[in-house]
């Protein structure tokens, strides 16, 4: 393990802090960087997570996926985290706080505001830095393309249902040119350059040995994809956390409760259920993590750029990289008490 992988967790606070600062003194730059969008998708923030992303792909093989089929347990956990629980218990968690805990803190309307602003988070399960948090858990990389792939199709179907369900509205506008470009930036094109990179490693006499000295040259690179991601979008949010230091504490609250308890859920499940360790961890992360592009622009077209929706899902993304990094070092610790062979 390499310095930048040993001491992630350091370097991430290190860049949030670095985030903060130059988007407090330079805020014109990063407004300039955030404003570079396709359907609120920022086109900066997509090339750094390519980046990330891209060593993942390589590892993909396709001959191998068909294997998925034997062994559909860690898919059945995933799609019930993301598609029966979270988004309930994420309902859950915001009217107990901001219409219980914290109802003297804050305004009816603005509780409101950012009670919805969780449920589109808990609706929207994660797309791209799934594959990230799956590389760093040494996860199986064709389960995780799968598991990404049927998220994102059960999305399109079951996403504004449920978020008009949870939000007492009928006519959710989704974002539809967000959710496709999402897909085809953090899934498709990387997949289709990582499968063109392993066809001409394949080519090679020595094949699996290219593949692997390619591997250990990309990964410096997908840790720092990461680490400038976190810059930018400290840096893009940095006047609102030291404008509303309170609003985004009484937020972060239950996200974070969130963010582990559904964790624990599933990797309970997953134990139970007798999974290996490389399905278990991007099971459990997958259904953990959260679409946060999906979720901001549908908060921006139903409640307002500045509404409390819409900081709400902010800080559901400014809350997301330390959390995770946390339960990306607790499942790496705890990998001896999967078995090596499911039973």
């Amino acid at each position: 393990m390499g310095i930048f992988e040993r001491y992630l967790s350091v370097w991430v606070g290190l860049c949030i802090i670095v985030g903060v600062t130059l988007g407090s003194i330079y805020p014109n730059l990063f407004q300039a960087v955030a404003s570079l969008e396709v359907a609120h998708v920022n086109v900066v923030v997509a090339v750094f997570i390519w980046v990330m992303i891209f060593p993942m792909m390589v590892q993909i093989d396709f001959s191998a996926i068909k294997e998925v089929g034997r062994n559909p347990r860690g898919l059945f956990l995933t799609l019930v985290i993301n598609w029966l629980i979270k988004p309930f218990s994420m309902a859950l968690l915001g009217w107990l706080f901001f219409e219980g805990l914290f109802a003297d803190f804050v305004s009816p309307e603005i509780a409101q505001q950012y009670i919805a602003g969780m449920i589109l988070l808990g609706v929207a399960p994660c797309t791209a830095m799934v594959f990230v948090w799956s590389q760093l858990t040494k996860g199986d990389p064709n389960y995780t393309l799968v598991q990404v792939s049927v998220n994102d199709l059960i999305m399109v179907f079951a996403f504004a249902p449920i978020a008009g369900l949870l939000l007492g509205v009928s006519d959710i506008h989704v974002p539809w040119i967000t959710l496709l470009l999402s897909v085809v930036l953090y899934v498709v094109l990387p997949l289709i350059a990582g499968i063109l990179a392993r066809r001409l490693l394949n080519k090679s006499s020595k094949s699996e040995t290219a593949i692997t000295e390619l591997l250990d040259k990309l990964k410096p690179y997908s840790v720092l994809g990461l680490l400038a991601t976190v810059v930018l979008l400290f840096g893009f949010q940095a006047n609102t956390i030291l404008e509303e230091p309170k609003n985004i504490g009484l937020i972060a609250i239950p996200l974070v409760i969130q963010t582990y308890g559904i964790f624990f859920i599933a990797y309970f499940a997953a134990l139970k259920l007798r999974l290996k360790h490389n399905i278990a961890a991007p099971a459990c992360l997958i259904g953990t993590s959260n679409f946060f592009e999906l979720a901001v622009a549908v908060a921006i077209s139903l409640f307002g750029l500045h509404s409390g929706a819409a900081l709400a899902t902010v800080v559901g993304v400014l809350v997301e990289v330390p959390v995770m990094l946390s339960l990306v070092a607790l499942t790496n610790k705890t990998q001896h008490w999967f078995s090596v062979e499911e039973k």
